[in-house]
């Protein structure tokens, strides 16, 4: 787990080493175990160092094979790569280094784009093939690992972080209004390859992107599974199924434990990470980390869920720990919050998971984490609706949109605002196309590679790198999302939605912990703005960059600042928080 960068030049020159320093400087948090800079020919590669797999410097990066001519930057965790590499060594390939690193390069030797399929794991990866003079650039399914652009005529520079880009110089920060459209429509996520700014793109998830020496490129999607029903799996019974996902998510778990350090859980005490440490167990883990966060209550909601993380703790025996919030700690820790979001995310857990990193960081380096089993399994709320939809687009966008684009007129100035819903268009495109049997299956697909994607996934990633810590999602694991897409829509909304999955949860973990109501990561103090959160946020929309930028309209902002409470989205969000995060966010990184 690292932060990668380099420049590629296109047009003759020298790529700036400058450049890639840095973005190397702005990625320091991702890799504090080392740091290293090639530069062949046209590219200059730039890494950042946690050390995971292979502890020794045989497993340095960027990582040259001489004998291969390829050259790698790669951020992520192959988990099968022992099995990889001895399949290598059969065909007779030997290795200097005893990680996955150089798997990597020798599967792409050996079986070219074809390698990228067999590769389980979490990956963000740029090589250059001095024969041929192209760069390929990878990026893993789910899009877990991130992988930023920026081109410029004749230039080409990449890295794990937007704000490592922006630190690197020339780059056009203007606001995309298609961006700030879904932005200000699906809760902060902006699906690939736009980022709220115009000069910075990113990768799409499952994506082989190969970059000729004179700049043409060239995409491959390498995986697209399909939410419909297998014939062969027609006649499966409840409990069939059942035992299958319990089975898959076995493997999925045991995957993720493959490391030179220890492997801990981050617990919320809620089914999915319940369930992850349940399976550990299973698997002999003995003296399992487990780390929990709570904060002060706000308006009578509780802040905390620490009566559930406790009680599987003491279960499974763990090593637990709890970290308990105060508001003045939860204040102070908002900076550096905003400052480790690639893209600006509104949802209220990004601190919780960024204070909870810091503590997890200081006693492990690598965590699981529950993130993705709603998605993948049916278990939010606007679910079960489409079950009966004659208009999946319209229903899903009444309980998923936090506004429609009429009521965006009313929000942004009107130089800010495209001249058409192009959000609704963006979710018509995804929603209506070929390979979802229902609309509930539509609507899991979509959630589950887009908006997954640029929320739930992105935060974690963001939050954990900011300490220097890698957390592994073993329900994003591919091969378990693909028997999942596969699983008829009304076993996963049984018992309030998660069906499938609480009924393989029983046979591991304790009841009480999947009867009970449906838990988020709460932080109270921000979704009832108030006191000093309301007063920061009001200075930043009413500072002069705010003034200058003129994104909102002052009468939306006015009517926000006199009654936050009575602005909440659909799905409970602030809609002030919303609009204030943006406004902090572009402020911290100078945008």
């Amino acid at each position: 787990m690292c932060g990668i960068c380099g420049e590629v030049r296109f047009d003759g020159g020298e790529p700036s080493l400058s450049a890639v320093s840095m973005m190397m400087d702005a990625l320091a948090p991702r890799g504090p175990d080392g740091a290293g800079i090639v530069s062949h020919g046209s590219a200059a590669f730039g890494h950042r160092r946690l050390r995971i797999i292979d502890l020794s410097e045989k497993a340095q990066q960027p990582m040259v094979d001489a004998a291969l001519g390829l050259t790698i930057a790669f951020n992520g965790c192959i988990y099968n790569y022992p099995e990889l590499r001895s399949e290598l060594e059969a065909k007779g390939y030997s290795f200097f280094s005893h990680g996955d690193t150089e798997v990597i390069l020798k599967a792409w030797h050996a079986w070219g784009e074809e390698s990228v399929n067999r590769l389980h794991g979490m990956f963000a990866f740029v090589i250059q093939e001095r024969d041929t003079g192209r760069i390929v650039m990878v990026r893993d399914r789910f899009g877990i690992k991130p992988l930023y652009i920026a081109e410029t005529p004749g230039t080409l520079r990449f890295a794990s972080s937007l704000p490592a880009l922006v630190k690197s110089g020339n780059v056009d920060t203007s606001i995309d209004p298609v961006a700030l459209h879904h932005y200000m429509s699906f809760h902060a996520v902006v699906p690939p390859p736009r980022t709220i700014i115009n000069g910075v793109k990113k990768l799409p998830p499952a994506t082989i992107r190969v970059i000729e020496p004179d700049g043409r490129q060239r995409d491959t999607v390498f995986w697209n599974p399909r939410y419909e029903r297998n014939a062969d799996l027609a006649n499966l019974s409840s409990d069939e199924w059942r035992d299958r996902v319990l089975e898959q998510l076995r493997i999925a778990v045991r995957r993720r434990m493959v490391a030179d350090v220890p492997v801990g859980v981050l617990l919320s005490g809620g089914v999915d990470s319940s369930l992850i440490v349940g399976l550990l167990a299973e698997e002999g883990q003995h003296g399992l980390m487990t780390f929990s966060v709570g904060f002060e209550e706000a308006n009578g909601e509780k802040g905390d869920e620490f009566v559930y993380s406790d009680l599987i703790a003491e279960r499974y025996g763990t090593d637990h720990h709890k970290i308990f919030v105060p508001s003045d700690r939860l204040m102070d820790a908002l900076p550096g919050t905003f400052a480790a979001m690639s893209e600006p995310m509104v949802s209220y857990d990004n601190v919780g998971f960024y204070l909870l990193s810091q503590e997890v960081s200081k006693h492990i380096k690598v965590v699981q984490s529950g993130q993705g089993a709603d998605e993948v399994f049916g278990g939010y709320h606007w679910y079960p609706p489409l079950a009966q939809s004659e208009d999946v687009v319209d229903d899903y966008a009444r309980v998923f949109f936090d506004r429609s684009h009429a009521r965006m007129k009313e929000h942004i100035n009107p130089q800010w605002l495209p001249d058409h819903d192009v959000s609704r268009a963006f979710v018509v495109e995804r929603l209506l196309a070929p390979g979802a049997a229902s609309p509930v299956d539509a609507a899991l697909r979509l959630d589950s590679h887009v908006m997954l994607v640029d929320d739930p996934v992105k935060r974690v990633d963001n939050m954990t790198m900011a300490w220097g810590l890698e957390a592994r999602v073993p329900f994003l694991d591919h091969e378990l999302v693909e028997l999942a897409a596969q699983i008829p829509p009304e076993e996963k909304l049984k018992d309030g939605g998660k069906g499938v999955l609480k009924a393989a949860a029983r046979l591991v973990v304790p009841s009480e912990v999947i009867d009970r109501k449906k838990g988020y990561f709460p932080v109270p103090q921000l979704k009832y703005v108030d006191g000093p959160y309301l007063d920061m946020i009001r200075d930043a929309l009413t500072s002069q960059a705010a003034r200058d930028r003129g994104i909102f309209q002052e009468s939306y902002l006015n009517e926000l600042f006199a009654n936050p409470t009575e602005h909440i989205t659909p799905l409970r969000g602030s809609e002030l928080w919303q609009v204030g995060l943006l406004e902090l966010w572009l402020q911290t990184h100078g945008i």
